[in-house]
């Protein structure tokens, strides 16, 4: 295994536990968040930005020439290669209000690959975590995917985003539904991926996401045993994707779901 991504992901979970610490200490004084409004149903607080800035501070010291891609600041551009994608608190909404289902998320890109992903649920104190070719753990321990073979074997996460088309996530719930299938949601998109990777959810879809909120937990996917929609990484990071995710025996009924929902082509 490459020693400087064995090297980086050491680093990279001792960053992300240092932001979620960060992170739990503003959750826990909600009535001092410093809340607005990006759009609808997009919210930012004082607690983003400063957990985004201190991954960044620790990122440029130990990595100055790595590029930084982050969801509340500007991009700083690579020279040695690796990127590093932040969403320092994904599931803003949540976090706000008290809630749980928000997590802190890093990735790190090589060569226009995922190589670490990173994705930890402070109020659980769960932490997902994959190298490229080592695997998925949670909390150190193997993970995998759900085996489900149908949608009535378990729960789908289905993520829906004001950037689409309200229809298209009523024709999923259409579908899910006369299958006999059940759906969830929680206010973070990387948090449900993770539970696909765990075996939680069957599967996942949704029809855009950025790349900070999806990114890490595709890898943590596919090192589970997984399987998800391909995409180009220039076109993840300029603009994101459409998501679609779930375990090799579901995979096909769900994206031939999606892919007729979505008005999408093979």
């Amino acid at each position: 295994m490459n020693t400087s991504i064995q090297e980086r992901h050491e680093k990279a979970m001792q960053i992300v536990s240092d932001a979620a610490r960060l992170a739990l200490n503003y959750f826990h004084d909600i009535e001092a968040l410093h809340i607005e409004n990006k759009g609808v149903q997009d919210f930012v607080s004082n607690a983003d930005r400063a957990v985004e800035l201190a991954i960044r501070e620790q990122l440029q010291q130990a990595y100055a020439n790595d590029g930084i891609i982050g969801e509340e600041h500007d991009n700083i551009e690579s020279s040695s290669g690796y990127t590093w994608v932040i969403d320092p608190i994904d599931g803003t909404s949540s976090f706000v209000v008290g809630m749980p289902g928000w997590a802190v998320v890093l990735a790190c890109i090589k060569d226009g690959q995922a190589v670490i992903g990173i994705v930890k649920d402070p109020v659980a104190n769960e932490t997902f975590s994959a190298i490229k070719g080592q695997g998925t753990t949670l909390n150190g321990r193997a993970i995998s995917v759900s085996q489900a073979t149908r949608f009535d074997q378990g729960s789908t996460g289905v993520g829906y985003s004001n950037r689409t088309d309200i229809q298209q996530t009523q024709k999923v719930l259409d579908g899910l539904m006369q299958e006999s299938g059940i759906f969830y949601r929680c206010g973070s998109g990387a948090i449900m991926l993770c539970y696909v990777a765990a075996g939680r959810l069957i599967a996942y879809c949704e029809p855009h996401m950025y790349s900070w909120d999806c990114v890490a937990a595709l890898l943590i996917i596919s090192e589970a045993g997984g399987r998800h929609y391909p995409y180009q990484m220039d076109e993840m990071l300029s603009s994101g994707a459409c998501i679609i995710t779930a375990g090799e025996a579901l995979y096909p009924q769900l994206q031939s779901l999606c892919l007729d929902a979505y008005q999408m082509q093979a």
